[in-house]
C-alpha cells in the first residue's frame, strides 16, 4: 500500500458559520500574580535612586532663618531654627556678624515643654531650666549656672484655680529665708528677706506687689517697692486717656494724654512737673503693615520721624514678603548738622 495512504487525511477546519459546534467549558483562570504596575510611584520614588531623598525632603522639619541688620551699630544678627519630633523640641541658633564677616556671640537653644537649655560659646556656659508637674496643681521649676554652680528652685500652687498661685522660691545654694509670693486677680504681693549695707549687717523683710482695681470708669493702680510707692490712675474710652501718676517720697508728678482723631490718626503727649520735661508723639497707621511716627523728646533735646513697613511690634512672618522694614531720622535740636538716617530690616526666610 503507498504511504499515503497509510494515514487518513487532515480533518477540515471548522467553518464558523456553521451552525454545528462545540461547546468546550473555559479553561481556569489562573492564580493571581502580582502585577508590577509601570507608572511610577508618587514623587518619582524609586526611579534613579531619588525615592529616598524625595521621602526625607518630605519628612524634614522646616528651617526658619532669620536676618536683621541694623544701620546704626552695621551688625548684622541671624537666627536659625526648626521644630524636631513633631515640634515636640524647638532648636535655634543665634549669631552675629560685622561687616568684615567676623561673626561674635554665637549661642545655642534648646526647648521643650519641660526642659530648655541655653549654651553660649563664647562663655563655655550653659543655663538649663526645667519645668514640671508634681501633681495636679503643683508644680516644680528649677534654673541652674553651670559655670557659676548657682541656680533658683521654685514651687508654684494653684489655689481655688489658676487665678489664685502662692509661690515659694530659694536660690541654690540658700541664702536666707525663701521668698514667697501670692498672685490673685487684683495683683500679686511678694516678701523676701533682705540685707541691709550697715555696719551692723541686719537681715529685714521687703514686702512688693502691685495691687490694681476699678475706680470711676478707670483703673487704679499701687506699685510698692522696698520703700517707694507709685500710684496711678488710667481713664480710657474710645478717644481719649488721661494717665495721672505719683511717686511717693519724692512727690513726683507726671501725666500723659492720648487723643484717637479716627482709626488711623493718634496724638500723645508725656510731662513730668518734677523736671519739666516732656514728650510729644504723632502716629498715622496706613492698614496693619504700614505706619508713620513723628515725635519731639525735651530731655534729649531730640526731634525724630519714623516709618514702619510690617507690624512694628509684630513678627516677621506677618509682614508683606516675610520682611520688615524701619526708616528713622533723628535731629538733634543743638546740632540739626548731625542729623542722621538710619534703617533696620528684617526677613525670614522659609527652607
Amino acid at each position: 500500500m503507498p504511504e499515503a495512504e497509510l494515514h487518513s487525511p487532515a480533518p477540515p477546519p471548522q467553518n464558523p458559520n456553521s451552525a454545528l459546534f462545540v461547546l468546550k467549558a473555559p479553561a481556569p483562570a489562573p492564580p493571581p500574580t502580582a502585577v508590577k504596575s509601570e507608572l511610577p510611584p508618587p514623587n518619582g520614588g524609586g526611579r534613579g535612586g531619588f525615592g529616598p531623598l524625595l521621602w526625607l525632603q518630605s519628612h524634614r522639619p522646616k528651617i526658619r532663618v532669620t536676618s536683621e541688620y541694623d544701620s546704626d551699630s552695621t551688625t548684622f544678627q541671624h537666627r536659625i531654627s526648626c521644630r524636631l519630633l513633631d515640634s515636640l523640641a524647638k532648636v535655634k541658633l543665634s549669631f552675629q556678624n560685622n561687616g568684615k564677616g567676623e561673626i561674635s556671640e554665637p549661642q545655642l537653644d534648646l526647648t521643650s515643654k519641660y526642659l530648655s537649655l541655653h549654651y553660649d560659646v563664647e562663655e563655655q556656659n550653659a543655663i538649663v531650666k526645667a519645668n514640671f508637674d508634681i501633681t495636679p496643681g503643683l508644680q516644680l521649676e528649677a534654673v541652674h549656672d553651670v559655670k557659676s554652680q548657682q541656680g533658683q528652685v521654685a514651687m508654684v500652687a494653684d489655689l481655688a484655680g489658676p487665678a489664685y498661685k502662692f509661690e515659694l522660691s530659694s536660690s541654690v545654694p540658700a541664702i536666707g529665708m525663701p521668698r514667697a509670693s501670692f498672685k490673685f486677680p487684683y495683683g500679686e504681693i511678694s516678701l523676701e528677706q533682705k540685707e541691709e549695707e550697715e555696719e551692723d549687717v541686719k537681715k529685714v523683710f521687703s514686702i512688693n506687689g502691685i495691687l490694681k482695681g476699678h475706680i470711676l470708669n478707670g483703673i487704679c493702680s499701687a506699685r510698692f517697692k522696698d520703700e517707694d510707692l507709685n500710684l496711678r490712675y488710667c481713664f480710657k474710652d474710645e478717644q481719649v486717656a488721661f494717665i495721672p501718676s505719683i511717686s511717693l517720697p519724692s512727690n513726683a508728678v507726671s501725666f500723659a494724654f492720648k487723643r484717637r482723631f479716627g482709626p488711623s490718626d493718634k496724638l500723645s503727649y508725656w510731662y513730668n512737673f518734677d523736671s519739666n520735661y516732656w514728650s510729644a508723639v504723632y502716629k498715622h497707621t496706613a492698614g496693619k503693615d504700614y505706619k508713620f511716627k513723628a515725635g519731639y523728646d525735651s530731655e534729649v533735646r531730640l526731634g525724630w520721624a519714623s516709618l514702619w513697613v510690617g507690624d512694628e511690634g509684630g513678627a516677621a512672618k506677618t509682614a508683606p514678603m516675610k520682611m520688615k522694614v524701619q526708616f528713622m531720622l533723628q535731629v538733634p535740636q543743638d546740632d540739626i548738622t548731625s542729623s542722621a538716617l538710619m534703617f533696620r530690616v528684617k526677613k525670614r526666610w522659609d527652607l
